[in-house]
């Protein structure tokens, strides 16, 4: 229930719509009761050319109807039936139209809604989410999962209203007519409703195995779209191909078992109906025989309990359709309610330029109770070059990461200019930093806005001077469309050192006065190396800069050079100096040659 209610309230904002709905549903359903009456003067005064006979007494406005329709010639009558049928129709339709269109609007704002939210909590996460979540299954969650929820909000919530209005005028007429008959009847629901409730249950725990399911099968899709090349390398296809072959057919067995549960439910309601109706056939044929009812009475009463059928069946399956829902509410919920652990304060100031320096202050670093960076001290002075070396997975990028707040330090504070960053905007902090990595992201766009993706009122004049810089310049011109051409998913049409020198002059352009550069040079050949490192030398000019480098020449004339090992800095010099140690620095310079 509690899922429910939350759910409700994505409606609150379209509250209108939906009031709009309610009316439009409750008019439908009464015009579809209303429909049915005209059984009575079609069946007794038109076609059986008998009065109409009620066995009880009626109000005089009823009275009054039944005596003007028995003393109408039935001819005229025939008119007066088609006519009203006629505008019943006409206002069923209008009705229909409304209430489908609305709900329908309803739906669909609320779970545009619901994604928007979705996919805002996701891009506020930190990075540590990421680590424990496949890019699949989040994926999954915003599309498989609310499209699910649609059906919830569209017929497990508003369509649930139509039906329950219509059971209630149909049944207000049957227990009109003949209450006795009615309850005979009514007696016969339990027989259906506890096996809806425990079916209920059942699609519930299979429509979440589907949900994960869906999940398992995006995360493999996107592994395998995105690392086409590796695939085809392999020569994997075969593979490939017999992996997704059995993830789809795994989620085809789920929904199969899902609905041979939910479509058990309208035979079984249809049944219990069926027997009903027949109890009243029973009865109801001796009253008629026996002149103590008229046929057009008996008729409606049975009309409208066969008609009841309709909106009970219907019922049952909005119960599995919301069962199904909220197991899909509630994989989305744990992505809304996940923790947000790196956010920014409601009081966070504007952080200006730096002035002076970053620092380190006891900073340590970790998760899963396993500490990356241990007790770092460190202070980089404005204009400062830091090169960071060591093997992998020691700390070096955990470390540059902390900078722009990807992560938080579990211990310690990073300080630019004697300020907190934890205490500043997110937008403020980033926008000083520049950073270019060896995973690179290039997006299904042109490659101006590639380059200018932090700077979307950049000129033309501006984007060319960074790729000038960048030594992109010349191949972009060369591509058909130029800096217009779509380079594909991550930059598929372009060569790895044609796509790190885009990342490049993205950096470039932003003009940050921090930059973070890790083996920004990684994927270029020894000409464009040599080009694209004598612009990063300008570039780096009155610029803090932190480089990465897991080959040593990258770093080898920086004058600060800092060594890693563990999680911590275990040495720090020029390149001279720290050869002259014999340490950990001495073995990798000598596993490269360096001299």
């Amino acid at each position: 229930m509690r899922l429910y209610i939350r759910l409700v309230r994505f409606i609150r904002p379209h509250v209108f719509t939906l009031s709009l709905a309610v009316v439009f549903m409750i008019l439908s359903a009464f015009f579809d009761s209303v429909s049915l009456t005209m059984l009575v003067p079609l069946s007794d005064k038109v076609l059986g050319q008998n009065k109409i006979v009620f066995d009880r007494p009626v109000p005089d406005f009823l009275t009054g109807i039944i005596e003007k329709i028995n003393n109408t010639p039935s001819l005229e009558m025939l008119n007066y039936v088609v006519m009203v049928l006629l505008i019943i129709f006409v206002f069923k339709g209008i009705f229909f139209f409304g209430r489908t269109y609305l709900i329908t609007k309803l739906s669909q704002l609320v779970i545009n809604d619901i994604r928007n939210a979705l996919y805002k909590k996701i891009q506020n996460f930190s990075l540590d989410y990421f680590t424990k979540s496949a890019t699949g299954h989040l994926v999954s969650r915003i599309t498989y999962d609310v499209d699910i929820l649609k059906g919830t909000i569209s017929v497990g919530i508003t369509d649930l209203v139509y039906q329950l209005f219509t059971m209630v005028f149909l049944a207000g007429i049957v227990f009109y007519i003949n209450w006795k008959w009615a309850l005979m009847s009514f007696g016969l629901v339990p027989l259906v409703a506890i096996p809806i409730f425990r079916i209920g249950k059942m699609i519930k725990k299979i429509s979440t195995q589907a949900q994960e399911k869906m999940g398992d099968l995006n995360r493999k899709l996107f592994e395998t779209i995105s690392g086409v090349r590796i695939v085809k390398a392999f020569s994997m296809e075969d593979q490939e191909i017999t992996k997704i072959g059995n993830h789809n057919f795994a989620f085809y067995k789920i929904m199969m078992k899902l609905q041979k549960r939910a479509l058990v439910l309208g035979p079984m309601t249809e049944f219990v109906g069926a027997c009903g109706g027949a109890v009243v056939l029973y009865y109801g044929g001796r009253e008629v025989i026996g002149q103590r009812m008229s046929f057009g009475i008996f008729m409606l009463f049975l009309g409208a309990l066969l008609s009841l059928i309709r909106p009970c069946r219907r019922l049952s399956e909005i119960h599995s359709i919301n069962q199904q829902g909220l197991a899909a509410a509630k994989r989305i919920f744990e992505v809304l309610d996940a923790p947000i652990k790196v956010g920014e304060k409601k009081n966070a100031k504007e952080l200006k330029l730096i002035n002076r320096e970053i620092t380190f202050e006891n900073v340590s670093f970790g998760y899963d109770q396993k500490l990356i960076l241990k007790n770092i001290n460190l202070k980089v002075k404005k204009g400062d070059v830091i090169g960071l070396v060591g093997a992998s997975g020691v700390g070096k990028t955990t470390l540059v990461n902390l900078i722009p707040r990807f992560y938080d330090p579990v211990k310690g504070k990073i300080k630019i200019d004697g300020t907190d960053i934890r205490d500043v905007t997110f937008k403020s902090l980033r926008a000083q930093i520049g950073i270019v990595t060896q995973d690179l992201m290039l997006f299904h766009d042109t490659v101006k806005n590639n380059i200018a993706y932090s700077r979307h009122d950049a000129s033309d004049e501006e984007v060319i001077k960074a790729a000038k810089i960048a030594e992109a310049h010349e191949f972009i011109k060369a591509l058909p469309q130029g800096y217009n051409e779509v380079i594909g998913d991550m930059g598929v049409k372009l060569s790895g050192g044609q796509k790190q020198r885009l990342a490049i002059a993205r950096a470039i352009l932003n003009n940050p006065p921090i930059l973070i550069l890790d083996e920004a040079t990684s994927q270029l050949d020894a000409e464009s190396t040599r080009l694209v490192q004598e612009a990063l030398d300008n570039l780096l000019v009155d610029r803090t800069a932190f480089i990465i480098a897991h080959r040593l020449a990258t770093v080898k004339k920086i004058k600060r050079i800092l060594v890693f090992d563990n999680g911590e800095i275990i040495e720090e010099g020029t390149h001279e100096e720290l050869l002259k140690k014999n340490g950990i620095y001495r073995k990798l310079s000598d596993l490269e040659f360096l001299p």
